[in-house]
Order: structure tokens, then sequence, then C-alpha cells
């Protein structure tokens, strides 16, 4: 006798829910471990929390001890697994310290978020010194850069890993007095695409992310004054400023097997503003 077509058809897409349902990717970051630059405070902070929540290892890093050790209490406090480091990525022998200390607490490294920036100078790009220009460039996108370099055999090691890059909405759309800054972070774009179709082949998958304007004591000009913030939130689709843990969750998911398919590409979490080049 023949089975009703119907009955047919959902035998079928019982059997399609089961092989998805085995064959899911997880989001869980267990024994992985995560460099966080720059995250004592606001995104990088956020990220980091949000890592080691899923499972990763963290470690994290500033410029000021004090931050590296309110920070690594903090993330103790939520058991999390952390390991604190006073970094400054723009000094060589800061960053190699950074790296085989992980290697030597943790064993190994799979992750590493570049989170650092710097931003000396506010007005015109073309009354921006040399001296300022030189900085901006060296902390945001060569720290980035040698970071990467110096994680990614590393990372090759362990059978593969991922780069996470964060930028700005302001490399798309520049930011009224922040010129360096935002030609710095539209070179991090560039950035993720070159290390992404390089590091293929390590098994590293390298993404960027650019948060929009997110209520962070770096964008404080622009939110402490009530008049300001209401004119920004204007601009946004969702009438709000982003929080920080709004920018954890998406780095989180590039670092996860749900996002192995997924490298060389900006993902904004900018509320809706305008982001094309």
């Amino acid at each position: 006798m023949f089975r009703p077509l119907y009955r047919i058809a959902s035998s079928v897409h019982l059997k399609a829910l089961r092989m998805c349902s085995t064959s899911a990717l997880s989001r869980r970051l267990d024994g992985k471990v995560a460099v966080v630059t720059a995250s004592t405070e606001g995104i990088g902070l956020s990220i980091a929390q949000q890592l080691g929540r899923d499972g990763a290892k963290i470690v994290v890093s500033s410029r000021k001890q004090d931050n590296v050790i309110k920070a690594t209490a903090a993330l103790e406090k939520e058991g999390i697994d952390v390991l604190g480091i006073m970094c400054h990525v723009g000094k060589s022998e800061h960053r190699k310290n950074l790296v085989q200390r992980t290697l030597s607490h943790f064993g190994g490294i799979d992750i590493l978020v570049s989170n650092a920036a710097a931003n000396p100078v506010f007005g015109s790009i073309l009354q921006t010194s040399e001296e300022a220009w030189d900085k901006i460039f060296e902390v945001n996108v060569k720290s980035s850069f040698l970071l990467a370099k110096e994680m990614v055999p590393h990372m090759e090691k362990r059978g593969g890993g991922s780069i996470v890059f964060i930028s700005s909405i302001g490399g798309y759309h520049p930011l009224q007095g922040l010129g360096a800054y935002c030609v710095s972070k539209t070179a991090l774009f560039g950035l993720t695409k070159v290390l992404a179709t390089e590091c293929a082949d390590f098994g590293v998958r390298v993404n960027c992310v650019a948060p929009g304007i997110i209520k962070t004591r770096f964008s404080a000009a622009l939110w402490k004054n009530e008049a300001m913030h209401e004119e920004v939130a204007k601009q946004i689709p969702l009438k709000r400023l982003g929080k920080s843990e709004e920018v954890g969750g998406t780095v989180s998911f590039l670092c996860s097997d749900q996002a192995s398919y997924l490298t060389g590409e900006t993902i904004v979490i900018g509320g809706g503003m305008t982001s094309r080049l």
C-alpha cells in the first residue's frame, strides 16, 4: 500500500529536524583562550565578560595596572578564569610580554580581540600634527596588525582561531572632529579583508566589528549633555545610544563555531546608522 503524501512529507520533515538538531553548531567557547586588549572598562570589559560567560578563559589588559587589578577582580567574582596583564599595545616589549604570559599561564591562544585605540586630538584633520597622526595609527592599526601577526602561529598550533578587530561606525561615516581617528578605523576594514584571506589556510578567521555610538566614557561628550544626547539620538533609527554589552554578544558569536563560515566581514552595531563607504 502507498503511504499518503502528507505522511511521507511529515516523515521527511522529522528526519531533517533530527539531522539539524544533531549538527547544530555551538555558541559555547569552553576551553578557548581569549586575549582582549584595552579590556578593563567600557566595550573591552563587556567583551571580556561575555566571552568569559560563554566559557572562554580570559586575558584582560590595560596600560594602567590599577585598572587591570579591578577588572580581574570583577571577572573573578563571576567565576571567570581570568589573567590580568598590564600592556601598552604600542610598545613592542609589552606586546611580547602579553603573548608569552598568556602562553605560560593558559598554554595557548585561540582568540584575539583587538580593542585598544587612541585619539589624542579633536578638531579638523588638517590641524592634526604628525605626532598625533603617528600615535593614532601606531595604536589603532599597527599594533592590531602586529598582535595578530604574533598570535596567528599559536592559533594555528591549536587547530585554528578567531581574530576580531574593533573598528567604529566612524570608519564608514566620518565623525566631526575625529578625522584621523576615523581614517584609522577605516584602515581596519582593509586589514580584516587582507588577513582573512591570508589566514584562512591556518584555520584562523578574521572579522571586524564597527560599533556605532555606544554609551561609554570615550563617547561621554555626546551624551553627558542632555541636549546633545537628544540630538545624537535623533540621528539613530533606534533613537538611542548603544550599550557595551550589545557589542560583547556580537563578538562572542564571531568567535564561536556558529560563525565558522564567516570571515573577512565587518558587522556594524549602530542602531541602524548609515554604514557604507
